[in-house]
């Protein structure tokens, strides 16, 4: 058995069962050793983008970690936007990542790099293999820091020669650290209620578990006790809605509408979440946008029990009666026949949407109507997390494999879309169930926006240009066939209403391409 074996087993005694992998040479043991090992899936994207993205996603959905195998520091490089994402959605994640080996290192090869310091941005846990002897063992350290609470991104680094080198163990599993999370102090819950029970003008912001239906349940009794509002981030890794859950509002995206969204709030209870901020600075807009006067209390830290602290806090609040509303299924009319909109877009997402889908969304135009799927089946949302676009297509791969008996809705915009376009391929290759919508309006719209709102010259063609996705205008019909995904063009409402149902009742990738 080699160092690489070694691993792969380590890997699999821990409960690590898929490798989401763009290798290279320095990587080719580990990829022979996966013919020698069974229980890990191997599944290739062609950007490590696709890669880490989809490793996000399989985190998200399963709790638990997904291997990444990346190819010394420029392939880990081109990974690290979707890391950021997964770090920020506190995604576990085992990075494996190839190095040259320690004889040849000295030589300054045309690929040596500082792969920690590529990786240190993005990872909570950093290791180099020392020895083929410890590979293993360092295997097993690096699953259990991924599932440190609230979950982490750990980048455990393979020299080549600690690869090829003969091993002689397999590692045992370590102890998951527990709690998986933290208990919240009575004291701090105490706290908590004697101050929402002032009378002031509360909401909670929820992230994390306190976004999942149970912890959801404890909030809508404590909204019905105490008449206080409950928010999610504009960006929340997982957030479970529909009929029969319980509402949560969704902070807007602008900072001056966060503004006039809070305007009022006296008190803001943090459950795993931050205080919200703006996205970016603006000339004459905040960018700290608790509401003057607001006081702030935390009830959870990231890290902490939030569902437990909402059940305790509601049984301290005597909040054990009713709950402040569960949506209610309401089925879309069929749409009137006219051109397509974002609008009518989301209405039939809403429409067909099947019990327990998993939609993801990286489009302004799909968030602008994010209000018309609350009463449709329950299904789970998931956002990005970390503001880097060109996560959410390679994301359903990683969710698809996570939850193979889903059905996922990707909602996206068509210039974010091609960042990862390269995830059509591995959605076609593993057969994820998946039907991609892409908002096709030809441009980013929202840097037009943008451009006004930090106060920029607004009539430039050449500032123009930069947003614009025409002349070629892309084919999304054609990319999608390309990469073996089936797709269509809708341009009217009844065009996207007929293909999207039929998208729904099949099995398989599925692109429609939504011409707006």
């Amino acid at each position: 058995m080699n160092g690489a074996e070694s691993l792969l087993r380590s890997l699999v005694a821990s409960g690590v069962e898929v490798c989401f992998g763009n290798p290279g040479t320095s990587e080719m043991h580990f990829v022979a050793a996966l013919d020698a090992v069974d229980g890990m899936r191997p599944v290739l994207g062609l950007f490590e983008g696709v890669v880490t993205g989809a490793a996000d996603g399989y985190g998200r959905m399963a709790g638990k970690p997904a291997a990444t195998l990346l190819h010394l520091g420029p392939g880990l490089a081109n990974g690290l936007a979707n890391l950021h994402n997964a770090r920020r959605a506190s995604s576990p994640i085992v990075n494996i990542v190839g190095d040259h080996a320690a004889s040849h290192s000295r030589y300054e090869a045309p690929l040596t790099s500082d792969i920690q310091g590529f990786a240190r941005p993005v990872s909570q846990w950093i290791h180099s293999s020392a020895s083929a002897l410890t590979v293993g063992a360092d295997a097993a350290r690096a699953v259990q820091a991924s599932m440190e609470a609230p979950g982490q991104v750990a980048t455990l680094i393979l020299p080549a020669d600690t690869a090829w080198s003969q091993a002689d163990t397999v590692a045992a599993p370590l102890p998951l650290p527990l709690p998986s999370r933290a208990p919240v102090s009575g004291t701090t819950i105490a706290n908590i209620a004697a101050l929402v029970q002032r009378g002031v003008k509360t909401a909670f912001l929820l992230r994390g578990d306190a976004l999942r239906e149970r912890a959801l349940h404890a909030a809508g009794k404590i909204a019905a006790k105490t008449g206080a509002r409950l928010l999610s981030d504009t960006f929340a890794p997982r957030l479970q809605r529909g009929a029969g859950r319980v509402p949560v509002e969704r902070l807007p995206y602008f900072a001056e509408q966060v503004v006039e969204f809070l305007a009022g709030t006296e008190l803001i209870v943090l459950v795993g979440a931050q205080p919200p901020v703006s996205f970016f600075a603006y000339p004459d807009k905040p960018s700290w946008l608790t509401p003057e006067g607001c006081r702030l209390a935390v009830l959870s830290h990231a890290h902490e029990d939030g569902t437990g602290a909402l059940e305790a806090l509601a049984d301290v609040l005597g909040a054990t009666g009713s709950i402040a509303g569960h949506s209610v299924r309401k089925y879309m009319e069929p749409p009137a026949s006219g051109p397509l909109t974002p609008e009518s877009i989301m209405r039939s997402v809403a429409r067909h949407l099947p019990e327990h889908a998993i939609v993801t969304e990286e489009s302004g135009m799909a968030m602008a109507y994010y209000g018309l799927t609350e009463s449709a089946a329950p299904h789970d949302f998931l956002t990005l997390s970390g503001g880097a676009i060109g996560s959410m297509m390679a994301l359903s791969i990683g969710a698809g494999i996570a939850c193979p008996d889903r059905k996922i809705v990707n909602l996206l915009g068509d210039g974010s879309a091609m960042y990862t376009v390269q995830s059509l391929w591995t959605q076609a290759r593993e057969q994820i169930d998946v039907v991609n919508v892409i908002y096709a309006n030809r441009g980013y719209k929202i840097l037009n926006n943008e451009l006004k709102r930090v106060g920029a010259s607004q009539d430039g063609a050449r500032a123009a240009s930069m947003f614009d996705l025409q002349d070629p205008s892309l084919d999304w019909v054609a990319l999608a066939a390309g990469m073996g995904v089936e797709a269509v063009r809708a341009v009217s409402a009844t065009d996207f209403d007929a293909a999207f149902a039929s998208a729904i009742q099949r099995r398989g990738p599925m692109l429609i391409e939504a011409l707006i």
